[in-house]
């Protein structure tokens, strides 16, 4: 959808959206990646390593499938990992024109010491949640992500809630923006037209609030709905240098057919769970967005979100 901020506002018009409560859960880990990662410690790194445990040599085809990585990031990946000795690459001898990797003794401890810091991180991106609350939340996500899931994706991967809430993004974002290409919208403009729909007439900066993006990452939606047709900027009368941001009448048409094509995807994404596990797997959602940020107990928290989040 664009660059994130750290909003914890949540509209109610958009709290009821499964698309956007995991666009904005997937942005709350990944705001606090950016706050929190050292340079150098990449977010895929952890997740090669744990994939590589116990002694197996893997290439990095199989690699790439099993956490869910692009075979571009995955040798950029593996050259950095050999690069700082932590796994060791050689030419795979069933097929000479890729790599085959393995990790070291100095991989696996830095694997064991990036997962002692797991529980920190999850006490970071679910504050206020009991260990029930973390638990039943973790098993909705696990039971709606296991289709996208390589057969052996790491356990400490699938028992991840940033991991997991990341796959179910990534699966949703690609889906959406499939079904609505015919209306030459994107998920981002469906969230923006159905807030400003719901608040009417306002402020570009009042409307990032709302939907949880940066100022930068709202002037590229705006410009691409104003060039769309469907909405327009207008200066207040009270106040030139102000712009507000008015929805055309095309917009009601438009969100109607792109609401009726959501609701289908959702129900098939999402087919697997009762109305009661939906209806709770929001509202967890609901929770992890606007719980305050809160402190790591542990320094090393810096490490610890390797272990959650592979992103395509």
């Amino acid at each position: 959808m664009g660059e994130a901020s750290d909003s914890r506002e949540l509209l109610p018009a958009l709290a009821v959206l499964p698309g956007h409560l995991f666009w904005r859960a997937h942005a709350r880990v990944a705001v606090a990646l950016g706050a929190v990662l050292p340079a150098g410690v990449d977010i895929h790194a952890y997740a090669a390593l744990l994939a590589l445990s116990g002694g197996v040599t893997r290439s990095q085809q199989s690699l790439a499938q099993t956490i869910s990585v692009s075979r571009t990031t995955m040798v950029r990946v593996a050259a950095d990992l050999a690069a700082q000795g932590l796994v060791a690459r050689v030419r795979n001898p069933e097929d000479r024109r890729s790599y085959a990797l393995t990790r070291t003794p100095q991989g696996a401890a830095a694997a064991r010491r990036w997962r002692r810091h797991a529980e920190d991180l999850e006490d970071s991106i679910t504050a206020g949640f009991t260990l029930e609350d973390r638990e039943e939340l973790r098993t909705l996500l696990l039971r709606v992500a296991e289709a996208d899931l390589a057969p052996d994706v790491p356990e400490p991967l699938r028992e991840s809630i940033g991991f997991l809430i990341t796959r179910v993004h990534t699966r949703m974002h690609r889906e959406y923006m499939a079904v609505l290409e015919p209306l030459r919208i994107e998920p981002r403009d469906f969230g923006a037209l159905t807030a400003l729909e719901a608040m009417g007439p306002v402020s570009q900066a009042e409307l990032a609030r709302n939907l949880g993006v940066s100022g930068a990452s709202m002037v590229q939606i705006v410009d691409d709905l104003e060039n769309r047709g469907l909405l327009e900027r207008r200066r207040l009368a009270t106040d030139r240098r102000t712009q507000v941001l008015h929805p055309m009448p095309e917009v009601p048409d438009v969100l109607a057919a792109a609401a009726r094509l959501a609701d289908e995807l959702t129900d098939t994404i999402f087919g697997n769970l009762s109305r009661a596990r939906m209806k709770r797997l929001v509202g967890l959602l609901q929770r992890l967005v606007t719980a305050p940020a809160t402190e790591p107990r542990n320094s090393s928290l810096h490490l610890l979100l390797v272990s959650t989040i592979v992103a395509p």
